[in-house]
């Protein structure tokens, strides 16, 4: 699927959300049902309640998404600028401890 020029493409798609709370895994995944393809600079919004998961439990629930597509000349802004926003999820921490 290609993407749009001007505007942007919106629409609803049935996904399933896995959510975990355990000592091995820590997640959220939303996996979209059918041959939706998501790209640089794409929006998907999952509808309904935050799902809550207690410590030591997996949670799988159904629910739907809106997926809006990036124009073109969106796609091209992310690709472009992404390298350098993934500096700023780095976290770099000095000390002033002098070792000997």
């Amino acid at each position: 699927m290609s993407a749009p020029i001007l505007f942007r493409r919106r629409f609803e798609v049935p996904c399933t959300v896995e959510v975990s709370h355990t000592f091995e895994s820590l997640h959220a995944h939303v996996a979209l049902d059918g041959d939706v393809a998501v790209a640089p600079g794409d929006e998907v919004l999952v509808h309904g309640a935050p799902i809550e998961v207690p410590y030591g439990e997996v949670r799988t629930e159904r629910r739907t998404a809106t997926v809006t597509q990036a124009t073109i000349w969106e796609r091209m802004w992310t690709r472009a600028t992404g390298d350098l926003e993934f500096m700023e999820l780095c976290e770099f921490s000095f000390s002033e401890e002098v070792r000997p």
